[in-house]
């Protein structure tokens, strides 16, 4: 059980498998990989909480919090923020802080690795969730065509990135987890495991909400892979779960048959369960999917009841994608909405777990 419970990106497959990939690296240095948050809303002017726009490098989210209570004296509790970014990374992001610690400001200039680029006010505290997504701008350094199937050489990687983004923007993209969600080595499914079995233990509340999380996300991409596995990946059954993708609104699917134009037009998707007291139940012959899921883990949907509960899209949409050859190798710039995770995209241009050394085949 241990060994299934380690996420591995690799076991999951892709949805364009019959593309050749390319060969490169990503995140040799902070700036190869940029992410600028998309804000639902931007200050106002006028209210209680500062928002201050702040640029990091090699820095989570979660430092910047230990910071601005460190640095300006802010409890934690009074600091708002929309989403976490990436550590390994350039990123650009709204945090929120009571505007009364305005004056302390000054205190933040210098520092290494967070620069304050804006400032405004505004009604609300930030929350999580509170953004419409991210744009992403990725160095794939060293990039090359990799070996074609058919055996006619390597195609040229600008091309091949091309061909692969024009399919994932038709289709979608698979909404994996990504590598961040799970802990170094993939380990903190196990550790989650061990908490829903097992029971609840002494230690930060937080910590344990994140390890049965990182086990919802691990069920989920195994469900979302069995999908695929199935050609089912851009359809919808019946008791599936659906979404609509410009509404946000969900339904339970009764004819198939009827929806499915639909599905295949991107405008509903199935989603898949993150389990807990609160979400809505599939049905039917989708629920049947969730099911094979469950008993891969040999656990249960009551056992998640102390989780609120979620249901998640099977995929998303690419959008504003572009491709920019450079000295050092290929930029790929794409948006993203919340939630979704740019390694997605990325392993299917590499057709690997793109956070992993490319391995090098020896020459015979």
């Amino acid at each position: 059980m241990a060994a299934l419970l380690q996420f591995d990106f690799n076991r999951y497959p892709y949805l364009t498998p019959e593309l050749p990939s390319i060969a490169g690296f990503i995140r040799q240095y902070p700036h190869d990989f940029q992410v600028v948050e998309v804000a639902a809303y931007l200050p106002t002017g006028q209210g209680e909480h500062l928002y201050l726009w702040l640029e990091k490098e090699e820095l989570t989210t979660r430092a910047v919090f230990e910071l601005l209570r460190d640095e300006l004296g802010v409890a934690e509790k009074d600091i708002g923020v929309a989403g976490l970014k990436d550590k390994h990374a350039l990123t650009r992001q709204w945090f929120s802080i009571p505007a009364k610690y305005q004056p302390r400001l000054s205190l933040l200039e210098g520092h290494s690795q967070l620069r304050l680029l804006e400032t405004g006010l505004h009604t609300n505290k930030l929350r999580v969730g509170h953004l419409k997504g991210n744009r992403f701008r990725i160095l794939v350094r060293e990039a090359g065509g990799a070996k074609e199937k058919a055996s006619d050489g390597p195609s040229p990687p600008a091309f091949t990135v091309c061909s692969i983004l024009s399919t994932l923007q038709a289709k979608g993209v698979p909404n994996y987890y990504g590598p961040q969600r799970f802990g170094l080595g993939g380990q903190n499914p196990v550790r989650g495991y061990e908490l829903v079995t097992q029971g609840k233990k002494r230690g930060d509340p937080w910590l344990g909400r994140f390890l049965i999380g990182s086990l919802q996300s691990l069920m989920f991409n195994d469900w979302l892979a069995l999908r695929l596995e199935r050609d089912l990946f851009d359809r919808v059954l019946p008791g599936d779960v659906a979404k609509k993708h410009h509404t946000g609104g969900e339904f339970v699917v009764e004819d198939a048959e009827l929806e499915n134009p639909r599905a295949q037009r991107l405008e509903i998707s199935a989603t898949g369960a993150l389990y807990g007291k609160k979400y809505r139940e599939a049905q039917g012959e989708a629920r049947g999917l969730e099911d094979q899921i469950l008993a891969r883990y040999d656990l249960r949907r009551e056992q998640f009841a102390a989780r609120r509960g979620d249901r998640r899209l099977i995929r998303f949409p690419l959008s504003e994608w572009s491709v920019e050859e450079a000295e050092e190798g290929l930029w790929v710039s794409f948006f993203l909405p919340k939630g979704a995770y740019a390694t997605t995209v990325l392993r299917e241009l590499m057709k690997r777990n793109p956070e992993e050394p490319e391995e090098i085949e020896a020459e015979e």
